[in-house]
């Protein structure tokens, strides 16, 4: 999942612009862009686009729903999930424990529609309360749903009453990217995906593909998107290039013909197991 657009669940102009927009994961917005007078318009809207296109080629389909807090989310899973949606991107997590009890709640759907337990995953945005971020350490491998970990600033700047999430060089300030580096450690704890928040400014292209490169350095492997003109930066810059596959190749081989050693030497330089699993994560990205 490198690229992760977000298209309003009330839109179909909008969702049918998303379909060509070349992202890996449409995430059709029950939340933040519909407003509460068109909830009921919206699950029923995004409900028939899941099933149009259900067993389709295209994009993977995940569904953000309203948060746990707001009394809406059950509405929300009932409208959708029958209509067997990749995934359900989960707002304003508080922990794991959201996460199961989520899954509790799409286990029960995907029996009543036929569908295989598991078959439905789950994106959490972990960061965006104080209690959410605190909680990042518990989310776990032993959460089989979990397709990945993402993060957000807006929604944390007010739960903690942040005039801004950026200084006046447009860079993060210190709670901002302790929120964006715990995402990227409860990630790597969790074993899964480390996913970066959106960048709203998306007529800026160049300060987007700082932004990306930036992320796919530090650990993340894709990145959130609000306009589809973000895609394609977006997703040439979590694509490894043909250099950085054709090292992680080399480093694989290296060990592979060398037998159970701890350093390998290639052209003078020597590499190590923290290599070689970097290698390893790198051709997985790849797709081998």
């Amino acid at each position: 999942m490198r690229s992760l657009l977000f298209v309003p669940g009330e839109s179909e102009r909008k969702l049918e612009k998303g379909l060509a927009s070349g992202a890996d994961v449409l995430i059709v917005d029950l939340e933040d862009s519909v407003a509460p007078a068109r909830k009921a318009a919206a699950r029923a809207m995004a409900a028939a686009f899941l099933a149009d296109r259900s067993g389709e080629a295209g994009p993977l389909l995940y569904v953000r729903v309203n948060d746990f807090s707001t009394g809406l989310t059950d509405e929300d899973l009932a409208a959708v999930a029958k209509a067997a949606p990749h995934g359900i991107m989960l707002p304003k997590a508080a922990g794991g424990a959201d996460v199961e009890r989520l899954s509790a709640k799409l286990r029960v759907h995907e029996a009543e529609a036929g569908l295989a337990d598991g078959a439905i995953h789950i994106l959490p945005i972990i960061t965006e309360t104080a209690a959410g971020l605190l909680a990042a350490g518990s989310y776990s491998s032993t959460l089989p749903r979990l397709a990945g970990v993402t993060w957000g600033a807006e929604d944390l700047s007010a739960d903690i009453a942040a005039r801004s999430a950026r200084d006046e060089t447009g860079r993060y300030t210190d709670v901002f990217r302790l929120a964006r580096a715990m995402t990227v450690l409860a990630a790597a704890k969790a074993q899964t995906a480390a996913i970066d928040t959106v960048f709203v400014d998306f007529r800026d292209m160049e300060a987007l593909r700082r932004e990306c490169l930036e992320a796919e350095r530090d650990g993340f492997t894709g990145k959130m998107a609000i306009h589809p003109a973000q895609v394609p930066v977006i997703n040439e810059a979590f694509t490894p290039s043909p250099e950085a596959v054709a090292e992680a190749r080399a480093i694989t081989a290296a060990f592979a013909g060398a037998g159970d050693v701890g350093v390998v030497g290639i052209d003078g330089r020597m590499y190590d197991r923290p290599h070689l699993r970097r290698a390893e994560r790198l051709l997985a990205r790849a797709g081998g």
